[in-house]
Formats: C-alpha cells, structure tokens, sequence
C-alpha cells in the first residue's frame, strides 16, 4: 500500500498529533506561573525609560543644531570684536531659554581663548587645539564631568569674526590668531558653549529618572517620588544598568529592566535605557548617557497556578486521542483489512481450478458489525455461495440503510470537538478590568503624556525656529527673503511649506508644496495654528508676525506661516508598546496619528471619545491626563483596550488649542500571566479542532467516500448485475477489493454463460480494462 493511502495513515496521524497537543498544552500552560511584578510592569517601565532617552537625545541635537544655525547666522558689524560676537551670541542663546552658563571663543590655530563670558568653560580633557582647527560642521557635543563641580555639556560651533583695525597694534601671536585668510579681514573661530546638563524629564505619579554617564554616576536627577539615597539598593540598580549599558553598542533600542529588592511591601521596578536619538543626525551616542528610571509598585499576590489544570486537561485530550483511535480501529480498519483479505481470497478461489480453490471458497466470510462494511461484507458473501453454486438469495436488495462509517467518523470529531471548543471559548476567558494591574495602566497614562510632551516640544521649537527666520527677512527685499525661506526650509525637514501673507491673508512670497490652508484671514500675533478644518491632509501650522524695518512706520503687517509636515507629527506618535496613537483637536477630530487615519475622522471608538472627555476638567483649562481599561468596539471580536489620553500643552504657543493625544494598546498584547494562559489555552483548543479535522476529513476522503461507492458496487454485483466493468481508482484497501470484485465478475459472467455448474476458471492476469470496454 502506498505511504499516504489506506486507512491507517489517517488514524496513526490522528493519534499523534493529539498527543502532541496534549504534550505542549501541559508543557505551555503548565510552565505559566504569576510573578509578583508581570512583566507587563517591567516593559512598561522599559518603554518608559526609552521614551526618556530618546526625548533627552533629541533635546541635545536640537540645542546643537540651534547653537550652529545661530553662529552661522551671526553677522557682526566691521569694528565687532569677539567679546561682542560672544556677548550677542549667548544673549541669543538665553533669549531662547537655554541653559547657557559660558562660553568662550577659540582661535583657530593655537586654541587660545580670545573672548569668554559667564562662568569659566570646563575644557578640562578636551583638545581645544584639534577642535579649533577642525574644519567639520558637525562637531559633536561633550560631556564635562568633574568631582567638584556640576557636570557640563559643551557645544561647538564655527563663528565668523571680523578682525578689528587696532589688532594691528597688538603682540604679533594675537596677530596672527586673528589674521583673516588672504586679507579677506575674517576669520573662523570656535565657539564653545557651556550648558547645565538638564535633568530627564520624567511622568508619572511616584516615579523618578535619573540620567547616568558611563560610569555609573548620576548627573541629574528629575524625582516626582522618593529618591533612593546613595548606599541603598539603588547602588545595586546603578551598577547593573552601568554593566548592561556597557555590554554591547549605544544605538537606538538599547533598553531593559530591572528588579529591585523588596521594601515596605513594595517592590522597586528600574527601566533604562542609552541615550540615542532616532532621527538619523544623533550625536549623542557618543556622550555615554543612560537614562534610569524607577518607581515601587506593589507585589501581584494570590495569582492562579495553571499546572493542576494543564495536566488534568492534557490527561482528557490523551484518553480522548485513545478511545478515538480505538473505535476507529475497531469499526473502520480492523473491518477494512479483514475484507480486503476476503476479498483477494476469494478473487485467488475463482481463479483456480483445484480442490484447494474449492476449499477457498467454502470457508465463509467474515461479516463486519455494521455500515458499508457490512454491506460489502454481504455481498461478498452472496458472491462466495454463488461461485460455490450454493442456494439462497443475495442482497441484491438492500435493507433499510443504517449508520455507517461516517457517523463513526462524526463520534470522534464531537468528541474531539468536546474538548477543543471550550478551551476556545469558555475556558481561562480574562476580565480585562481585573488582569490589567493598576501600574500597567499608569505606565500607559505616563508614556501618553510623554508622547503628548515630544508633540508640545516639536511645536514650540517650530515656533521659536520660525520666529528667529520671521526677525531675519524682516525688511529684507522679495528675493532675499525667497532665498532665506528656501534656507530655512532645507535646515528645517519637518516644514513641507513656507509662506508669507500680507493683511489681507493673500501670499506673497512662497517656497515648497502647494499650501494646505483654507482659511485666507492673517491671524494676529504669533503661535500655532490650524489653517484647515477639511481636505485630504490635515494642515497645522506655525506662524509669527514679521517685525516691521528699522525706520519703517508705517509698513503693512505680514505674518510668516510653516506648515508642519504631518509625517512627521505621525513618527512623534508612533512609539513601540504604545498601541495606536491619534493626535485630535478639540472637537475629538483625529489630526495625526501613529496607524493608518482618514483626515478629520471621529476616534475609533466611542470609548477613546468619552476618555478624551473626562481631560476636560474646568471650561478654560487644559485639563488632566486619564487612562482606563476601555472596551475598543474598534472590530468584531476585538478585546478590551488600555487606553490614556493626556491634554498636548499646559503652557507654550499650542496652550489653548484644546488638543489631546490618545493611545490605545490591546490588553491582550500585554505580557499578562492572565493573557499568557488565555493565548495557549485557545490556541491548543484550536490545534486540537484543527488535527481533529484534518486527519478525519483526511479519513473521510481516502477511506468513507469510496467505501460507500464500493458498498453499492458489490451489491449490484451480488444482484446481478453482470455488466457493469469495475475500475480501481485509489491503490489503497478500497481499490484491492474493488479489484477482487471486478475479478469476481469475471467469474460470475462465464458461470452464467457456462451453465452455472460449479467455480469457472478466470485467467488471473486479466485486468479490468482487458475484459471489458468502460460503460
């Protein structure tokens, strides 16, 4: 018999893979144990850290890139000496609310500091020399670390300064520092900036962040909790996140967790993570920061145990798989074999012309219970007396048809059926209101409202770059303010378009994609706005007055306007183990969001919409962030939701928007002990319905259906019919009696032309196609 046709590949397929799923359900679910912190609460903490590391690596390039944009921008006056270049310069740097302690000015060739200002810049370790004399634009920040003073971060960039007329009299190495290339009268020094190294900006009721160097020492710390003090398990906590950040690369993604000791009922949870930006221009990887964060969470106590309830199960499915294939055996193959023998005997019987051939025929066959065996049984037996030319009628018409293979077959796939479905649907169902712990709740209300604090941060710094473009176009004519736009617009690849509007809310000047507005007044003032309500793409936008010309009176008002690139508002929210993110304005319309949104879209789900509404505390206010365990309604079928939503500004240009950013993740995507059982719990049911199915209908094609076309087969044969060539069609059991029936007919055909006196020999060679043309 072929490898894969018969009756005993279905059953032994049957028996394996239910045993198999028996074996990985005790395996599975057995080894799902509750710890007292899941590991929901430490990835939530993770995340949490990461968010942190990747706001402070994106401050730091910012603050690098505005210190360039502003050196680069410096036009100083012919007589300007360097000590006012630095004056204006860090002037410009406080203005815009940095933490500019001092800065220096470095000559090109020999290092030496030629203007300083504020306190003393720490270049302790620094090669001045090298970094003077660099011609690179980008020079990457450093980290200045002492035992007696606060840590500093230095910033470099190239400032041109014009040389002043009475260096001439000065000492002859002055001279030289400050000799322009080839009389041009300018010469490109260093810059270096000296900044408070800002502490980590942290969220989230009892949770505290602090930023750490590469060995291991704190440098800032932002605590809405206790701080651990120094000589506590904090110490442990420092020192593993100094072992694991060290181990391998600082490269975005490179987080983890950590368990702390247990103390006062609680259990401390640590979150860290490199310092690395993801926009693809991060120089802090280099700066060896990590970020720590950590808070205390109470102990999950009294979870289930699965172990008692994955054996007992398992026990079920293998007694299940046994009396399966038991009955199988005992009605279907056991039967099937037997007949295919009887068969091929009696078919050998006719063929021969022997005393042994009459001794063949004589010994009856062997009828199974019921079913289409049975009626093949029958008739073969019918055939035997007729060959034998015995008396007695044939079931040449059958009886009443009773329950055959198929209902056999139907037994076991409820049986099967029994013990998959409910593990499918009724068994270790998770009430997500009770599974979810209040600390995996809080951490997506914290990660919320840091999502809506990087939204707040790229607006107000579209703002504030745009108000310094809007003061430097200021009286300048159409083409130079066209080049400084088109400038702007290269240093600036969150902006898709840049225009000017005159008091009548038409453009005047414009650089970039067609704008999106709708809306043709000029708004007074400055900030950040919505200049459309409809249309394919949602349009946010900065805007700022452009200050009138020095002397100029009565000039027109004009206001400057960027529009946001919406992309780039949908990578701020997109953060992984968020869930969906949807940026809405006031009347809970989505604006952007981290999946897929049809513009000015409801939120998708009327839940995310009476979340959002509970931020409104108080008419006026900006409201207070939220998160619950919603039921999403988002699809059929679809889980419970842990949802926040987080007002996007408290203060600053987007303050009194009225919008709010929501997130929602699937409780089930959580790593849940409870969601865990569920997840292997349901999918052993339906490994189980699965093989049940497949290794039954598999039985049911190779075996039941052509067993029932040949139960017809030999009772029209054993009626008498005479005429009708049978043609095996599977190689199988089936097809050797269904061959052994055809040979049968042979032999009844020349008895009936013989006379029908005694067995008639058939040549045992012929075959079904030569006896015969096909009807």
């Amino acid at each position: 018999m072929p490898l894969l046709g018969g009756v005993r590949p279905p059953i032994a397929a049957l028996l394996c893979a239910l045993l198999v799923v028996a074996a990985f359900f005790a395996l599975g679910l057995g080894t799902v144990h509750e710890e007292d912190v899941p590991q929901a609460v430490r990835d939530g903490e993770r995340q949490i850290a990461a968010d942190t590391a990747t706001s402070v690596a994106t401050s730091v390039n910012a603050r690098a890139a505005a210190l360039r944009r502003s050196a680069a921008s410096v036009t100083p006056a012919a007589d300007s000496t360097p000590a006012q270049v630095m004056k204006s310069l860090l002037t410009e740097g406080a203005s815009a609310g940095r933490s500019v302690k001092g800065g220096v000015l470095l000559a090109p060739k020999s290092g030496k500091p030629l203007a300083a200002r504020g306190e003393a810049v720490p270049l302790t370790g620094v090669d001045v020399t090298a970094l003077a004399r660099s011609e690179a634009d980008g020079l990457t920040p450093r980290l200045a670390t002492s035992d007696s003073a606060e840590p500093r971060m230095l910033f470099f960039a190239h400032v041109s300064v014009p040389v002043p007329a009475r260096n001439k009299d000065e000492n002859a190495d002055q001279a030289a520092d400050l000799a322009g290339k080839q009389g041009s009268g300018v010469r490109e020094l260093l810059l270096v900036v000296s900044e408070k190294l800002l502490a980590p900006p942290v969220h989230g009721d009892g949770r505290s962040g602090q930023l750490v160097d590469r060995h291991g020492k704190v440098l800032a710390t932002a605590a809405d909790g206790p701080v651990p003090a120094a000589g506590t398990d904090n110490d442990a906590l420092l020192a593993a996140v100094e072992s694991a950040a060290n181990a391998g690369p600082r490269t975005v993604g490179a987080s983890g967790s950590l368990l702390g000791a247990a103390h006062g009922g609680l259990r401390r949870v640590a979150g860290w993570a490199s310092v690395a930006a993801d926009d693809g221009k991060d120089v802090t990887s280099g700066l060896g920061l990590t970020i720590l964060t950590f808070r205390d969470v109470p102990p999950v106590k009294g979870g289930p145990d699965y172990t008692r309830f994955a054996l007992i199960a398992a026990g079920a499915l293998v007694v299940i798989a046994v009396l399966v294939t038991m009955a199988l055996w005992y009605t279907v193959q056991r039967p099937l074999l037997r007949l295919h023998l009887s068969a091929a005997r009696l078919a050998k019987g006719a063929a021969a012309e022997s005393l042994e051939a009459r001794e063949v025929l004589a010994r009856p066959v062997p009828l199974p219970a019921f079913g289409e065996l049975s009626r093949v049984g029958l008739a073969l037996e019918s055939i035997r007396r007729r060959l034998n030319g015995e008396p007695g009628p044939g079931p040449g018409q059958p009886e009443r048809r009773r329950p055959g293979v198929r209902s056999v077959i139907l037994v076991c796939a409820l049986l099967i059926a029994t013990w998959g479905v409910p593990l499918l649907f009724l068994v270790n169902r998770v009430e997500a209101g009770k599974a979810v712990p209040a600390a995996a709740i809080a951490d997506q209300q914290a990660r919320t409202e840091a999502a809506a604090d990087r939204v707040r941060q790229i607006l107000g710094q579209s703002y504030t770059d745009l108000a310094a473009v809007a003061s430097d176009i200021s009286g300048q004519s159409h083409e130079r303010a066209a080049d400084a736009l088109r400038s702007a617009l290269a240093d600036h690849p969150k902006y898709r378009s840049l225009y000017v509007l005159d008091h009548t809310g038409a453009i005047v000047t414009r650089v970039g994609n067609e704008p999106l507005r709708t809306l043709v007044h000029a708004p007074t003032g400055s900030g950040i706005t919505q200049v459309n309500t409809s249309g394919r793409i949602p349009a946010i936008a900065a805007y700022a007055q452009i200050p009138p010309a020095k002397g100029a009176k009565d000039a027109a008002p004009a206001v400057l306007f960027a529009e946001i690139d919406v992309d780039a508002l949908n990578s701020l929210l997109s953060r992984p183990g968020l869930g969906s993110v949807w940026l809405t304005d006031q009347r809970h319309r989505v604006l952007a969001a981290s999946v897929g949104f049809q513009a000015f879209q409801a939120l998708p789900s009327q839940g995310f919409t009476r979340l959002v509404t509970r931020t409104e505390t108080a008419p006026g206010t900006a409201g207070s962030p939220v998160s619950a365990v919603v039921h999403a309604e988002t699809t059929p079928g679809a889980g419970p939701s842990v949802a926040a939503a987080a007002p996007l500004a408290q203060t600053g240009p987007a303050a009194g928007l009225g919008w709010r950013v929501v997130s929602a993740e699937p409780a089930a995507a959580l790593k849940l002990t409870a969601y865990q059982a569920q997840a292997r719990t349901t999918l052993a049911g339906l490994l189980a319905l699965t093989a049940g199915i497949a290794c039954l209908g598999w039985l049911h094609i190779v075996v039941v259906r052509p067993l029932r076309a040949l139960a017809g087969y030999a009772e029209r044969l054993a009626g008498g019919d005479r005429r009708t060539v049978l043609y095996p069609v599977h190689h199988d059991e089936c097809g050797s009696v269904t061959r052994s029936l055809e040979l049968l007919r042979q032999a009844l055909a020349d008895r009936d032309r013989a006379g029908g006196a005694g067995p008639v020999s058939v040549p045992a060679q012929s075959s079904p196609r030569e006896s015969a043309p096909r009807p």
